[in-house]
């Protein structure tokens, strides 16, 4: 089984995380999706905590088999190559791999044991706003590990989603996050 890990802070999740397990599922890339939400020791303004998180992802999936949330992040911070190798061990039968956008990619030298990370493991690549061959390049050594996935409509601002519901503009974010997802977010207070 080919199982794609999809990190984030997932703060909140929205329509384009699911949209983006859905299309690598859809494309044959992966046979599942595991959600990864950094704890709250991620060093990141705002962010809502780690359960809520999770129970928010948990909704988003819901009924949906290929799919899985998971807290292995929560209580410590965990460097990615540590995340990716607890998941290796935890299906040692199966293909591992880390779904990121292309600004990661860009910067993946930067990240502790990256070489490891490209090394060892197949990447999803989601580009954005970059120049992709160029990238290519500067991992040329790694090139067979790096799988790049066009999607359609990669990309929506969580800044945008989490301004919304400060503002209150429930109707507009609608269309930016999953029903389920909305009513917990509204039921329980959060991003005012």
């Amino acid at each position: 089984m080919r199982i794609g890990i999809f990190g984030g802070s997932f703060n909140p999740p929205h329509k384009m995380h699911e949209s983006i397990a859905e299309q690598l599922i859809k494309k044959n890339l992966l046979d599942k999706v595991i959600f990864v939400p950094t704890s709250n020791f991620y060093p990141k303004a705002g962010l809502i905590s780690d359960e809520a998180r999770f129970e928010m992802l948990s909704l988003m999936i819901k009924d949906k088999k290929e799919y899985e949330v998971s807290k292995y992040e929560f209580g410590r911070l965990t460097y990615t190559y540590q995340t990716l190798e607890y998941f290796k061990n935890e299906n040692n039968n199966d293909e591992i791999y880390f779904i990121c956008g292309s600004d990661n990619l860009e910067y993946i030298d930067t990240w502790k044991e990256y070489k490891k990370i490209l090394g060892e493991y197949k990447l999803i690549v989601i580009p954005r706003k970059h120049d992709m061959e160029k990238l290519l390049n500067k991992y040329q050594e790694y090139k067979n590990n790096i799988i790049i996935a066009e999607l359609e409509n990669n990309y929506l601002s969580s800044t945008l989603v989490r301004q919304y519901l400060k503002e209150e503009k429930y109707n507009e974010v609608k269309e930016y996050i999953n029903e389920n997802v909305l009513d917990y977010i509204i039921k329980n207070n959060l991003y005012k």
